[in-house]
């Protein structure tokens, strides 16, 4: 179960569908996992439009809701080559308001995970129906995206106490650990952080470096970048999807080897 914000990311280039739980949910489901998506679009033309591209990727949209009253939602991507992308991320939208109710509470209660992020908690209306959510699930994946000022230090530490699994990149992880008193060197500061908030694995996305899991009281290394050697939109929810996909198979160490050898992910 992915939940969260499903929007248009508007880039020079165009638009496409985008927001971390919508790619993460793609993804799972082009690995052939069942996954199902909670989220909120307006009923406008973007809105038709965004729920006409997760039909075109045979996504279970059953739990998208329709909202009379705000706009889908749209992030406007500043994208310059050597340099971090930035975000102008429009509020309010549809999926700030995400509902509660019974047929939400027991899809996430009979999934065997839950994914969210921290850019849906930034209003009261989703964060208190994630907050509600979180109670009901068995294994909570907490995929950090700090994207200000949409976020509060009490919100993410929040979360990260739910969370069992959590994926940061690498300014996520020093903004973080300043928060904790703690130095962000790699080595100590994801052990730290599986400690601290009692996490089964920390995965840290770090661009063309790959990333770095911690799980198991050991360190795996990646063997590749992640797609296009940068952190670009939506390469880390790529990350994500295959991580999840084998994490119920078995411990990491009999799969992560592979893991880096699957098309999606491997470069040349």
């Amino acid at each position: 179960m992915c939940f969260g914000e499903s929007l248009w990311d508007v880039l020079p280039a165009g638009r496409q569908p985008g927001g971390a739980p919508y790619l993460v949910a793609v993804h799972l489901h082009r690995l052939g996992r069942p996954v199902r998506l909670a989220s909120r679009v307006g009923r406008d033309e973007l809105g038709t439009e965004l729920l006409a591209a997760m039909d075109a990727e045979g996504l279970d949209r059953s739990l998208v809701q329709h909202s009379p009253t705000h706009l889908t939602g749209v992030v406007k991507a500043n994208v310059q080559p050597g340099h971090p992308t930035t975000y102008k991320v429009v509020q309010p939208v549809a999926w700030d308001y995400i509902r509660f109710g019974e047929e939400l509470r027991a899809a996430v209660a009979g999934a065997p995970m839950l994914v969210y992020g921290s850019l849906a908690a930034r209003t009261a209306a989703t964060r208190e129906t994630l907050y509600r959510l979180l109670q009901h699930a068995a294994f909570k994946v907490f995929d950090v995206n700090l994207r200000p000022p949409h976020y509060t230090r009490a919100v993410v530490k929040y979360l990260l106490q739910q969370a069992d699994f959590v994926k940061l990149n690498q300014v996520e992880l020093a903004e973080i650990m300043a928060w904790l008193g703690q130095p962000a060197t790699e080595a100590t500061a994801l052990p730290y952080l599986a400690a601290h908030f009692h996490l089964q694995a920390v995965c840290l996305t770090k661009g063309a470096a790959g990333a770095t899991l911690w799980a198991d009281n050991q360190f795996f290394a990646s063997t590749g970048a992640l797609p296009a050697a940068t952190e670009t939109i939506g390469s880390s929810d790529v990350l994500l999807a295959h991580l999840l996909a084998h994490w119920p198979t078995g411990p990491p160490a009999a799969w992560w080897p592979r893991l880096w050898a699957a098309p999606a992910l491997a470069t040349a």
